[in-house]
This record gives structure tokens, sequence and C-alpha cells, in this order.
């Protein structure tokens, strides 16, 4: 008996062995903890969200404070990890949410959280396609260049991004990490000459009465929404060298560097013009406050090389999102949740070649259809995707949580309490808070208005309803067929 065969009949769950697709086309690759925590990391487009959730944190959050609100957050989503962890070992399967989901609490809403996680991950890189386009096209006119539709820069994205994400894993892995270590060093940099010059440090993030000042609540909607892609390591378990260590740490180190840097680098941009300043700052402009800031620090060469960087962590971000969602259209079609093809490998690069050009084509369409409709590509395109994917992630992250908790008491596999109960337990709280202050201000999120709102609140609710709905048709099964080379350690 295959090891995963026996894990599922202690688990009494149904063995990956006997699902549709032919275990043959399994991805390869052998990325370490280093190269994972990248991935995610430039998910999360650090820069971007100093640049763009900062300033806005400080103006309508809870100004000052607004640093200790992404500690806070991170200590929510720490807790949602012990859980997600403790559970990774016994999840074979690279579907991150929906296998966790579908584990815990069963085939129909693991798939609706499927059909969700297609949603929210097309939503978070179509908003992140939209802002890359307004953002070149600032900055080619800034060089004296002309001034083109956002699409067209959009589209050059998107066709990079297909080529890359066609091929091996550890191309991407390797583009990331350059990308990523260059946008994080202007920010340190930065934050180090804040703190070692006569600027004075802020100490509002210390002080709960201004921690909780203002609208916390939309601080931490704000905060939160930062975090999107630190949870897609489990996404990669395939291509990882040792998953059952590697996704662990790789989750782990993401959160803790993520929750780190958003804190302290917030908390510099505040020193660096003072409590009140800074707010006034953020209030009268909160587009280019970063910019200014580094200006104002760095010089003009900071300045500059700072707003380059922006848009390699945009495209960081787009690369990273591309790679999860082409791994979760692989493993839906290793389920016979979409057509089979989607879950084939590409023999040379051990890729899901398949389903990464039928991202790209989603995304083409997508952005075809913002283009024609005359959307703008900030207010539009990226609030409302944003906000959608802020949302959709709550949902499934809360859906997770739950999914852990039943799972352990229901299979006994592991009675560690803090693990599989405690600590999930609590994460399922927060992030519930964290979800319903989202949706009380969902409009104010996705800049619109209650209606539109709720149209976006729908959709996702449509999407869930679906997958779940789609779960009852009978899916055809295989004779499982041995792999002929290992599916780790591949080069």
């Amino acid at each position: 008996m295959s090891a995963a065969r026996e894990r599922a009949t202690v688990l009494r769950i149904p063995s990956p062995e006997v699902r549709m697709t032919d275990r043959t086309h399994t991805l390869t690759g052998s990325l370490g903890v280093g190269s994972i925590v990248f991935m995610v990391v430039a998910a999360a487009a650090p820069l971007t969200v100093i640049a763009g959730t900062v300033p806005l944190g400080i103006a309508i959050g809870n100004g000052a404070a607004f640093p200790a609100t992404f500690a806070l957050c991170s200590v929510v989503l720490l807790l949602f990890a012990v859980g997600f962890c403790a559970m990774s070992r016994h999840v074979p399967d690279a579907g991150a949410f929906y296998s966790y989901v579908e584990r815990g609490l069963g085939r129909a809403p693991g798939w609706g959280a499927a059909f969700l996680a297609l949603a929210t991950y097309t939503a978070v890189q179509l908003a992140v396609y939209g802002y890359i386009g307004a953002i070149l096209d600032g900055l080619v006119q800034n060089y004296g260049g002309p001034a083109l539709p956002w699409w067209l820069y959009s589209l050059v994205a998107l066709a990079v991004t297909g080529v890359l994400g066609y091929r091996r894993i550890e191309l991407s892995s390797r583009v990331l990490g350059v990308l990523l270590v260059s946008e994080v060093a202007i920010v340190l940099v930065f934050d180090a000459v804040v703190a070692t010059t006569g600027s004075t440090p802020s100490t509002a993030l210390f002080v709960p009465a201004q921690v909780v000042s203002g609208s916390l609540g939309v601080a931490i909607m704000f905060a939160i929404a930062s975090f999107i892609g630190f949870e897609a390591t489990a996404v990669f378990r395939d291509e990882a060298r040792d998953p059952e260590r590697t996704i662990p740490r790789a989750t782990y180190l993401a959160l803790v560097l993520i929750g780190a840097f958003y804190t302290l680098s917030a908390w510099a941009v505040v020193s660096a013009w003072g409590d009140a300043e800074a707010v006034a700052q953020a209030t009268a402009d909160p587009g280019n406050m970063l910019l200014t800031t580094i200006t104002n620090t760095l010089g003009t060469t900071g300045g500059n090389i700072a707003q380059v960087l922006l848009v390699t962590s945009l495209f960081a971000a787009i690369l990273s999102f591309h790679n999860v969602l082409a791994r979760y259209l692989f493993a839906l079609g290793g389920t016979g949740a979409l057509p089979e093809a989607c879950g084939r490998s590409h023999t040379e690069h051990g890729s899901p070649h398949v389903a990464s050009v039928t991202q790209s084509v989603t995304a083409l369409v997508f952005v075809a259809v913002f283009a024609l409709a005359g959307m703008d590509p900030v207010t539009q395109v990226f609030a409302w995707m944003a906000g959608t994917a802020t949302l959709g992630v709550l949902a499934l992250m809360a859906m997770t949580c739950l999914a852990v908790i039943v799972f352990f008491r229901r299979s006994g596999v592991d009675r560690r309490p803090w693990q599989t109960l405690v600590a999930p337990g609590l994460g399922l709280a927060g992030l519930c808070i964290c979800l319903w202050l989202t949706i009380s201000n969902f409009a104010t999120l996705i800049g619109g208005s209650t209606g539109l709102a709720v149209a976006i609140g729908a959709v996702l609710v449509v999407f869930f309803v679906a997958g779940a709905a789609w779960s009852a048709r009978p899916v055809p099964t295989v004779a499982p067929v041995t792999p002929t080379s290992s599916t780790h350690g591949r080069h």
C-alpha cells in the first residue's frame, strides 16, 4: 500500500490516488524555504503596500498609530498559520485552501472554496494589472515619453508573465528573488536613515489610546489586505524539497518577515514627518506620500529609484499570483472540478503549462473588457478588484481555520491542543472579526457605493455556491499510474 493510500485509510478521507487525473501529471521542482518565501513575499508586494496602503491607513484609519495595526494582524495570521501548518502534513495535495476545506468540511464546501479561490486570486491579479498599467504610464511620461493607454502596459506585463509562468518554477523564483531584494533594499535603506538621523521617532504605535483612536476597523481592514499572498506557500507543495518541513517553515518565515517589514517601514514613514504632519500629508496626497518621503530623505536619486522599483514590485506581485492561480487550476484539473487538461504538466519544464496559459488568456479577456468599458485603472480596476480579493481571502482563511479544527476533532491524528484547537480557534475568532470589519467597511475599501459593495459580495457568494453545486456531479476515476520519476528534487 502506498504512503498516500495508507494516510487516506488512517484519516478516513478519499485517497488522492483515486481521483480523476493520471498521477504522472505532477509538478516538479526543487524549491527550498528561501525560494518559496521569495515567491509569497513578492506576492504581498511590500513596496506597493508601503506606497499605497500605509498612507491610506494613516489618513482614514488610526492615524500615526497605524504601524501597530500590522503587528496586530500578524498575530492573528500567525495563529491561523499554526493550525494551517499542523494540517499541512496530512494534506498531500497542492490545492491550498480548498484542499484543507475539503478534508475538514467535506466535498461541497471544499469545491465551493475552490471556486471562491479562483475568483479571489483572479481579482487580485487583475487589480495589479490595472495598477501597473497606470504606474508605468506615469513613469514613462515623467521621463518625457508619450501618453499611452494604461492597458498597453498591462498587456506587456501579461505577456512577460505568461512566458515565465509557462516555464519551470525555478526561473520565476530567480526573477522574483532579484526583484524582491531590490524593492525591499530601498525601503530598508530609507528605514535605516530615518532611524539614525535627526527625525523624532514616533511612539504612537506603543500608546493603546492612539492605536484604538480614529477608525481602528478601517485600519485593520487595510492592514489585513496587505498580507494577501502569504498563505500560498502550500500551493508550491509539489515543487518543494521535503514539503512536510519546507511548507511550514516557509509559512512562518514569510509571515514574520512581512509583518516586521510592514510595521518597521510604516513607523519610519510616520517618523520621517512627525505624528501630526504625517496624518496631514497622508490626507492631502496619499498617492505620492512615500515617493515624496523617500525623496526628502534619500534625495532625488533615491526617489527616482523607488519609483522604478514600485513598478518592479507590482510585476513581482503579478508573477507570484499568476503562479499561485495556475497551480490552483492544475489541482482542480486533477480532481475533476475543471477539465482534465488543466491538470497536465509540461514534460520538459514540469510546470502546469495548460493551467498557466488558461490563466493568461483569462487575464487577457478581463483586461480587454476593462479597457473597452473605459474603466479607470486605479479608482475602479484596482480598487474594486483588490477589495474583492480581500473579502474572498478572509472568507477562505476563516473556512480553513474551521476545517482544521473539525479535521483534527474527527480524525484524532494529532491531539496537541495548541496546534489543533486553541491556536486555530483564536485565529478563527480573529479572522471572523476582520471579516466582519471588512464587510462593514467594504464600500470604503473599494471606493464605491453600497450597491457596488453588495454586488461584489454577491459575485463571491455565487462562485462559492456554484462550486458547491458542481461538486454533486459524478467524477470518473482512473486506475492509479505510478510516476516514472521523482516529483521532487528535479532540476
